[in-house]
């Protein structure tokens, strides 16, 4: 049996990077706030959403910060890796048709605790929409 790890402490150097991008649809936002309950129809109303500052509907913000997840569980740190925290800003909407770019790029290790800081960026073509920074508890290589 094969077993699915992603990096290993000992792998892992300030400076890694590494990015997932999804171009959302309406689908993505109606699922979105089924899973998570989040009905707020700044999100599913698009008569509402026509009346607000954006005039228009605009994705879930923690959407966003699930995308940033992805990269987190699949690539870098990848399989294995454990959340530990996740500090978060939102700069500007997501659109319903943006495609968004989210990177976690390592900015600190700490072998002891076995814990990684990364910064966690989430962007629409040069426009940064969210930003912020996780930590991750990454395992060691068995000896």
């Amino acid at each position: 049996m094969q077993t699915i790890h992603g990096y290993y402490l000992e792998d892992l150097e300030v400076g890694m990077s590494d990015s997932f991008a999804k171009t959302i649809t309406e689908a993505d936002v109606c699922l979105f706030a089924g899973i998570s309950g989040d009905t707020n129809p700044i999100h599913i109303n698009a008569d509402y959403a026509a009346t607000t500052q954006f005039g228009q509907r605009i994705v879930h913000g923690m959407f966003s910060a699930a995308l940033i997840s992805t990269v987190a569980g699949t690539k870098l740190p990848g399989p294995g890796a454990i959340y530990v925290d996740q500090q978060v800003k939102f700069r500007a909407p997501v659109f319903i048709g943006d495609t968004a770019t989210a990177s976690v790029t390592v900015t600190e290790i700490d072998e002891r605790r076995r814990r990684v800081k990364c910064r966690t960026d989430v962007h629409v073509g040069e426009k940064l929409v969210a930003t912020g920074e996780a930590t991750f508890m990454v395992d060691k290589r068995e000896s």
